[in-house]
């Protein structure tokens, strides 16, 4: 029996051509070699499978080969590129990071680059996954990197450029590698199945495309497995489903269907049967996601590109998405991230997914709703509601309202109290008020009389003159409320402390700047709460920051004595004669 070699390594590109997806690499490579641009030190970087170490290798063996043709591809037939592919080339060499990260293995390189190449014109130093060697392993390769001989050449590679130091990045020639596109990754895969033998489904290989999410590695260890599970083979779309447990994207077709006809039934049927067959909720909150996404994206013919999906799947999201609304899809999109943003922190995630699934299905009875109340508020400004005599109805003056719902409401009364909106119809009883207006229309009408109702009653309340006492009964009655409402306690202090009247400014003198801070807070409320109450429309407040003028009441040991002492003059004597300390 045959060794069997994966086809990640048997169909490996050998040749710039035959690599997939990354035509922007290998064109400025080949140009570079055939104008002998050639920089001291490449790093390429990217994704992982979509070449880096291929392209790395193609490089150094064109570089060295002796009979480079027009097309600037390597013959494969010279002694250069025949001891390459034999593994027994003596100008290329290969170092892995990842286990040679050390300052002594990048000492052991910088010793190799002294001598000079026996045949051929370069030596090249490939060091892949190179962001794994340590700080001081990159300090030791700095200077070789920058200044190596005319004949030595250094590529790098590197799935994570980002922690590679800033000083190795500004000596190389970088190149970023592409994620490779599904629909490329599908034909290479077709084209391996034809060498192979083996019959494929193009449905099946642009589902194993889009799986492998740009790495045509795992593209092909997928496509080994597939092959592997098939007997006969024959590679379906409906095997490559079941062998790598993906959710076929008709279950979103049908969902979408049920909740834009508003079936909560079989939406939750539905959802139940994605369980049973193994799948997680989260994969398919995610999943809806796109697929919504997708339905946006077909909106517009300019965006359909934008869609990475087969031709007959892109044929059906675009069916279904000139059915779809585009604002259930706006709000859909909208409920459904909320879903997936809450997922992992739910008690209940099937219960989650469920109320989402409820909230989608309810989406277009709302949306009809609010379409037949903007038909019902267009229909009202164009035609002008008549009685039954035919006379033309005059709207009453905005004014004329007020003054007489004002003229309604007892000033002297202690308390009026202002009637809710379900009990409107006692203010409209005094106002001539337009017929037939429809429903929706009238709780807006009666929101706007109780609204004019509050206005006038906060015009006409009894308001006391400005004087101390007044003012000192609103002020603390403000403090009372604002420490009930769990302000700060430097707020607290600062409202309870004592102030002057000078004219219409109040004057207060406090101990710091934290105090004037919280007066400075409160100084827009406690206006307003003091003009609402007293007739003074001038009223302000003018504090400052001035210690020595504050009474304060006596905080230590010794000044609670002292002030005792001024009440009582005997305690002086009692502590003299029990010869008590004086400073306690």
């Amino acid at each position: 029996m045959d060794h069997f070699v994966v086809s990640a390594r048997k169909y490996r590109p050998v040749t710039f051509d035959s690599v997939v997806g990354q035509s922007h690499i290998t064109t400025t490579l080949k140009n570079a070699i055939r104008t002998n641009h050639l920089a001291q030190a490449f790093l390429f970087c990217g994704p992982r499978g979509v070449g880096k170490t291929t392209c790395a290798r193609i490089l150094a063996k064109t570089i060295n080969c002796q009979n480079l043709g027009d097309d600037v591809e390597a013959c494969g037939e010279c002694e250069s590129c025949v001891s390459f592919q034999n593994s027994a080339s003596f100008n290329i060499h290969e170092l892995d990071a990842a286990s040679n990260n050390s300052v002594e293995d990048i000492r052991n390189l910088i010793d190799q680059v002294r001598y000079p190449p026996q045949t051929g014109n370069y030596k090249i130093y490939i060091i892949d996954e190179v962001h794994m060697l340590s700080q001081a392993a990159f300090n030791a390769f700095l200077k070789t990197l920058e200044e190596p001989p005319s004949y030595a050449i250094f590529i790098l590679a590197t799935t994570e450029k980002h922690k590679i130091l800033p000083t190795i990045l500004s000596r190389c020639q970088i190149f970023d590698f592409n994620r490779i596109q599904p629909k490329d990754i599908a034909y290479h895969l077709a084209d391996i199945a034809q060498k192979e033998g083996i019959e494929t489904e193009k449905e099946a290989l642009e589902l194993i495309g889009q799986k492998a999410d740009g790495g045509l590695r795992d593209a092909l260890s997928m496509f080994d497995l597939n092959v592997t599970f098939s007997t006969d083979n024959r590679l379906t779309y409906e095997a490559v489903l079941e062998n790598l447990h993906i959710l076929d994207y008709d279950y979103y077709f049908k969902i979408t269907d049920a909740l834009t006809s508003g079936s909560i039934a079989r939406a939750l049927v539905l959802f139940d049967e994605i369980l049973r067959k193994g799948f997680d909720g989260h994969l398919f909150v995610v999943g809806l996601l796109e697929h919504f996404r997708n339905l946006l994206v077909c909106k517009d013919p300019a965006t359909v590109t934008l869609l990475q999906v087969s031709e007959s799947a892109e044929r059906k999201y675009q069916e279904q998405s000139a059915l779809a609304d585009m604002s259930f899809l706006l709000s859909a999109l909208s409920i459904a991230g909320q879903c997936d943003i809450n997922y992992k922190s739910a008690r209940n995630q099937r219960l989650h997914v469920e109320l989402c699934l409820m909230k989608l299905a309810n989406l277009p009875h709302i949306l009809q709703l609010d379409s037949l109340a903007a038909v019902d508020e267009t229909a009202k400004k164009k035609v002008e509601p008549q009685p039954s005599n035919g006379t033309v109805v005059q709207k009453p003056d905005e004014n004329e309202v007020k003054t007489q719902i004002a003229d309604t409401i007892s000033v002297d009364a202690p308390a009026p109290v202002v009637p809710p909106i379900g009990t409107s119809s006692k203010l409209k009883s005094t106002i001539s008020l337009t017929p037939a207006i429809p429903p929706i229309q009238e709780l807006k009408k009666a929101a706007s009389d109780t609204a004019v109702a509050e206005t006038a009653f906060t015009n006409h309340i009894r308001k006391e003159e400005l004087s101390l006492e007044v003012l000192q009964k609103f002020w603390y009655e403000f403090a009372e409320k604002r420490k009930q409402s769990g302000n700060s306690t430097t707020e607290e202090i600062t409202l309870n402390k004592e102030f002057k009247l000078a004219g219409t400014v109040i004057e207060m003198a406090l101990d710091n700047t934290h105090q004037l801070e919280a007066i400075q807070n409160a100084r827009y409320d406690l206006l307003g709460y003091l003009k609402s109450r007293i007739n003074a429309p001038k009223l302000d407040i003018n504090a400052r920051v001035a210690p020595q003028e504050v009474n304060r009441l006596p905080y230590t040991p010794a000044e609670k004595f002292n002030y005792m002492a001024e009440k009582n003059p005997y305690l002086l004597e009692l502590k003299q004669a029990l010869g008590l300390d004086v400073d306690f």
